[in-house]
């Protein structure tokens, strides 16, 4: 099995940045899954925030994060990051890793990542 767990979310005002952790770890886990990030906000669908392949050479991102969104892996520590950076309230989400088996422009066209963790709040003030 694989077990995703996230860190690093909290309360930042408009504007802040936060980087989000997820350590993967697992009998299965493969350092050549692709890895994801996706967000829930409050009384809304899941949604898809961004996606690393496995060697962190392709990533892929929603419009809403462009230009200030960052993820990034280490493939040693089995760690996948999101730098948030120009944080605004629509950011405020529960913010969720996923790791998948195929590659990251699969996942991007939409199709469900296989492993998910429990997820990490994260809080933006106005």
């Amino acid at each position: 099995q694989v077990q995703l767990v996230e860190s690093g979310g909290g309360l930042v005002q408009a504007g802040g940045s936060l980087r989000l952790s997820c350590a993967a770890s697992g009998r299965t886990f493969s350092s050549s899954y692709a890895m994801g990030w996706f967000r829930q906000a409050p009384g809304k669908e899941r949604e898809f925030v961004s996606v690393i392949n496995w060697s962190g050479g392709s990533t892929y991102y929603a419009d809403s994060g462009k230009g200030r969104f960052t993820i990034s892996r280490d493939n040693v520590k089995n760690t996948v990051y999101l730098q948030m950076n120009s944080l605004k309230p629509e950011d405020t989400a529960v913010y969720y890793c996923a790791a998948g088996i195929y590659s990251a422009s699969y996942y991007y066209k939409g199709y469900g990542m296989d492993y998910w963790g429990e997820g990490t709040l994260v809080t933006v003030s106005s």
